[in-house]
């Protein structure tokens, strides 16, 4: 009995001994599976962070148009307007009184110097006329009398004097109703084209009376009329050039030239008085046409010329944004000179072979990524 209760106790020993060493083991385990979760946990979550990051270095272009930088020619110019006006016109009134009775021309018509415009009624004038003559020569019988008889003293001075003063007063009659037959038909003082027309046939016209005929325009020469302020006296020179735009022609560019300038600057509005001369051979420029007016002071040939638009003008500063090998939009600073419609002249800053922005230069900052779109 005494060895079987020993054999147990060794067992029961054993079985717990045996026991304690496979909880050591499961926890073991189970503290090593929580470790591998666990790494692997860190591991996913780096891989997440580096991904991240990554997405947070990516930066998106920024879409740009671009324009390459010129070189050609660039004028200093000032700019104002001008109406077009006729070198040659003239209003024409009836020197004579009368009835009208027919008319030549209409708006619109080149008539030449002296050509009939329109005719009067002549029947007042050619009765005056002839009246005159008969006048004139009842007088010339009567004084070829009295020579003969003057020369033998046989009448007196006085008488004499009396009917050489008849004479000559009767000659003066008819010199004047020969003039007012010539009167009666109405001509064109000057070559030109009818501008207006106001005589109608059966109207009455006085003599020298306010009313215009017609009005005659001579535009093979227009000029311009410009008014420019005291300052710009120095600047400006006979024969110096011009260029106009007409609104009329869409815009159409045609050449001026300084005709005259006047030598008295107005108090009042401290401006001087140019006139422009306009050639217009082929009669396409109108009298009372609308002009922009480009006075040019000086040419620069071969200059570095930029497109106006590109420029960023802060604080006095001009930039601009040029595109560098990389595909960056680089700022720099330039300093400009003359400047004419779409560009300007760049002094210092650009070489003349460089691609700038045009838009969407607002949204840059120096050495910006950009994606050139132009259409």
């Amino acid at each position: 009995m005494n060895a079987l209760e020993s054999n147990s106790t060794k067992r029961l020993a054993l079985f717990t001994d045996f026991s304690s060493h496979a909880r050591v083991f499961c926890v073991a385990g189970l503290l090593a599976s929580a470790a591998l979760l666990s790494g692997c946990g860190q591991a996913g979550a780096e891989a997440t962070s580096e991904e991240v990051v990554q997405e947070e270095v990516k930066v998106i272009p920024i879409p740009v148009e671009v324009e390459t930088v010129e070189t050609g020619d660039i004028s200093s110019n000032y700019m104002t307007t001008a109406v077009l006006e006729a070198k040659e016109e003239a209003f024409v009134v009836a020197r004579a009184s009368g009835i009208i009775q027919e008319i030549m021309v209409e708006e619109g018509d080149y008539v030449e110097k002296g050509q009939v415009l329109a005719t009067l009624e002549p029947e007042r004038y050619e009765l005056s006329l002839r009246r005159a003559k008969a006048d004139l020569q009842g007088i010339e019988k009567e004084l070829a009398k009295i020579n003969k008889v003057y020369s033998k003293k046989l009448v007196s001075d006085d008488t004499y004097d009396k009917i050489t003063a008849q004479y000559e007063s009767a000659k003066a009659v008819l010199a004047i109703a020969e003039l007012d037959l010539k009167e009666a038909t109405i001509v064109a003082p000057i070559s030109g084209y009818i501008a207006e027309r106001n005589a109608k046939v059966g109207n009455l016209t006085e003599s020298f009376q306010r009313e215009r005929m017609f009005h005659i325009v001579q535009q093979k020469q227009l000029y311009g009329i410009v008014h420019l302020p005291e300052r710009e006296l120095s600047r400006v020179h006979k024969e110096q050039k011009a260029s106009l735009s007409i609104g009329a022609l869409n815009g159409q560019m045609v050449n001026a030239f300084v005709e005259r300038i006047s030598p008295v600057i107005n108090a009042t509005t401290g401006t001087f008085k140019v006139t422009l001369r306009v050639p217009n051979e082929n009669n396409q420029l109108k009298a009372g046409m609308f002009s922009q007016v480009s006075l040019n002071y000086d040419t620069k040939q071969n200059a570095t010329l930029l497109p106006r638009k590109a420029m960023l003008t802060v604080d006095d500063k001009i930039n601009v944004f040029v595109i560098d090998d990389e595909g960056n939009a680089k700022k720099v600073a330039i300093t400009v000179g003359y400047q004419e419609g779409k560009f300007v002249e760049v002094l210092e800053g650009l070489t003349g072979s460089e691609q700038v922005v045009v838009t969407g230069q607002q949204n840059l900052k120096d050495n910006a990524i950009v994606s050139i779109v132009n259409s």
